[in-house]
Parts: structure tokens; C-alpha cells; sequence
């Protein structure tokens, strides 16, 4: 027998989960937790001094996705479920963090459990906001932060090199390992982080190594240019040429606070598209290599979590692991054709649903009904 997957939905125990968590890091009041505050529409503390924020705060965010809206409106569905992603509001790193300083060590160990990282750098002059170095300088500031993540990852290696070193004179895939790490070792000595150095070719051994050490420079990065937003053009900043926004993290606090027509008409003041938060939450999950595929019916419309190029049986797992083990097939059509034929019922007239295997590779914006066993 086949199932709808929207009858098995609450079979949330055995549903496959990934690390979607975002650590926001920076100096100290650089606009962290204003930032989560307006993300997570929630009252955490956000004071005018360093290290206001000791334990992380964590917040689950709705991402907001037009075609989820468009789904349920088609399929007049009772209630609609949006992908999440999980922010991280980590402690203001000063200098001298890698060595301890300002609780360093406690709130780089924070970083290690998140899957990715949102720098936020100011760029912006206020004489009522202190600067922990006295100085409005963002250019300085990321290469403070990048210093401090730099320097832990080399002391974390090192440790692993200490361990396997007399291991490596005997054991060739000892000798391996410690030969990549040599040489990880000098591109994080020359001020480069760990996600750009090239690793084709390793051992699965050096690959399970690396991602044991949780890198601090090994996760995905995005910057956040916290400034004066005027218009969409200004929506990018020429501070780096890594992955980047720039945002008023203060204007996105009080556009949070506004209904959805009030914001509408702010953000039409302001020429802007789209809300900074809006933007962002699209940005985190583009950086963590995601997609989302979507399910929609009468009962409910979903959007759905995988990574980018995942087949449909491991989609099918997304939902829960029995779609998984028992996966027959898979009924599919594009949002395109969902749209334009209004569902489910013209789009299966008009021949734009497909029967697909399971190893059929999932695209962004597929409605999918999942048959097993």
C-alpha cells in the first residue's frame, strides 16, 4: 500500500534532522544580539557593554518563502509549516580570545556546535554605542575575529599533531594524517582559514580527522555589514569579497516590531524589496548548501529541508526514516507547473506529474508525494 506522506507527518521521533544552526559572532556591540532580538522577535538582553551576553541565546527562525504561501493558497491547506534555521547568539570575542581572553575559551567552544557563522562587523559612527577598541574601523575589526578563530584552529592542531606524531613513523595512514595536517598547519600560519584549503585527493581517514577537530575556520562563513541601508543597492558591501550582507540591524529591530502592512510601507520608504531578515535567513540557508522541497494538501502545506543534490529516497527520509527504508516512488511536478495548472489535479492533466525513482536528484521548489511500503 502507498501513503500520502501528509497522513505520516506526526511521526516527528524518527524524522532526520541536520544541524542547521548559525552562530552570530563578533566584537561586542557590534549589533549581536539586537540582531537576534529582531530575528527571534524576542526581548534577550542587549546592553551597552562588553560580554552582556555570556551563555548563548538560541532562536529557531521561520525561513519566509513566497511559494509556500502560493501552495497553500492553491491547495486551500488548513495550516502551513516553513523551513527553520536555528541562530546562535555567541558572546563578543575581544582580542587575545584564543588565549582566554574575555572569556574566550568558553565562547569559542560555542562556535564549534553550530553548523556555520554570521560575522557581524559595524560599519557605522555612533558616539552612544561604545567600541571595544575605542575606534570605528571594520576592516581592523574582521581581521581581529579572524585572528582569534585562526590562532584556536592552529592550537587544536597541533594537539592532534602531538598525538599521532610517533604514530606516523610506522603507520602509513598515521603518516598521511599528519602530513595533511603539516600543511593545513602553514595555511592557517599564513592567515588563511581552514575552509579554503584545498583538500582534493585525501584519505576518507583525513576526512573523518578534519571534521572530528570542528575547525573554528572550517565552517561556512557570511558576513554581516551592520550600516546605514539608504537603498538595494547599498544591500552589499565592498568590506570583503567573502559571502556577504549588509543590513541596519537597528532598522530590521523596529521592522520586526511592525505588522506586515506597517512593514510594507516601511520598507517602501526605504526602496527596499525585501527586509534585511528576509534576506538573511535566505543567505544562512544558501551558505549551509540547502534546498527545499515541498509536500501540499488540503491538511497542510510543508516546506522541507535537504542538502543540495540529495536523491529523492534520502528527501523521502527528510519526512521520516520508513519513507526511507520502504521508498517505492515518487509522484513529483515543479512549482512552475503546480502553479500555473493550480495543483495537483490540473497539473496531473496536463501530464506535469512526473513517477520518479529513488534516485532521482530532488531540485529546489519540487512538490513531491512519496509512495512506500
Amino acid at each position: 500500500m502507498s501513503w500520502d506522506i501528509i497522513a505520516y507527518i506526526n511521526l516527528l521521533p524518527n524524522i532526520i534532522t541536520m544541524n542547521l544552526s548559525i552562530g552570530i559572532v563578533g566584537l561586542p556591540n557590534v549589533g549581536k544580539s539586537t540582531l537576534f532580538n529582531a530575528l527571534t522577535n524576542s526581548t534577550v538582553e542587549a546592553q551597552n557593554y562588553p560580554f552582556c551576553t555570556i551563555e548563548p541565546n538560541k532562536g529557531i527562525v521561520p525561513i519566509k518563502d513566497s511559494r509556500l504561501d502560493k501552495l497553500a493558497e492553491i491547495e486551500k491547506s488548513k495550516r502551513k509549516v516553513n523551513a527553520v534555521v536555528e541562530f546562535v547568539d555567541i558572546a563578543g570575542l575581544v582580542k587575545g580570545a584564543a588565549t582566554g581572553a574575555g572569556l574566550g575559551n568558553q565562547f569559542l567552544s560555542h562556535i564549534r556546535e553550530v553548523a556555520a557563522i554570521a560575522h557581524v562587523v559595524r560599519d557605522f559612527e555612533d558616539d552612544n554605542i561604545i567600541h571595544v577598541d575605542g575606534k570605528i574601523d571594520p576592516t581592523s575589526d574582521i581581521e581581529t575575529i579572524e585572528l582569534e578563530l585562526i590562532l584556536k584552529d592552529i592550537e587544536t592542531l597541533q594537539k592532534r599533531m602531538a598525538t599521532i606524531q610517533a604514530k606516523a613513523r610506522s603507520d602509513k595512514k598515521a603518516m598521511q594524517e599528519y602530513e595533511w595536517m603539516d600543511g593545513l598547519l602553514k595555511h592557517l600560519e599564513s592567515g588563511q582559514r581552514a575552509f579554503d584549503y584545498d583538500s582534493e585527493g585525501i584519505s576518507e581517514e583525513v576526512i573523518i580527522a578534519r571534521k572530528s577537530m570542528c575547525l573554528l575556520t572550517d565552517k561556512p562563513q557570511l558576513y554581516i555589514i551592520n550600516k546605514r541601508i539608504e537603498n538595494e543597492n547599498d544591500t552589499k558591501s565592498s568590506l570583503t569579497t567573502k559571502p556577504n550582507i549588509a543590513m541596519d540591524i537597528k532598522l530590521e529591530y523596529e521592522l520586526s516590531q511592525l505588522d506586515d502592512e506597517e512593514k510594507k510601507e516601511y520598507l517602501s520608504e526605504f526602496n527596499l524589496e525585501y527586509t534585511g531578515l528576509e534576506r538573511l535567513t535566505r543567505a544562512c540557508f544558501e551558505l549551509l548548501g540547502l534546498c527545499n522541497f515541498f509536500t501540499a494538501g488540503e491538511q497542510e502545506s510543508r516546506s522541507w529541508t535537504i542538502q543540495l543534490d540529495t536523491k529523492a529516497q534520502g528527501a523521502a527520509g527528510a519526512i521520516h526514516t520508513d519513507f526511507a527504508k520502504n521508498f517505492i516512488a515518487a509522484d513529483v511536478v515543479s512549482y512552475e507547473s503546480f502553479v500555473e495548472f493550480n495543483g495537483w489535479n490540473g497539473a496531473r492533466e496536463h501530464g506535469k506529474v512526473r513517477l520518479e525513482g529513488k534516485d532521482y536528484v530532488v531540485k529546489d521548489g519540487d512538490i513531491i508525494i512519496f509512495k512506500h511500503n
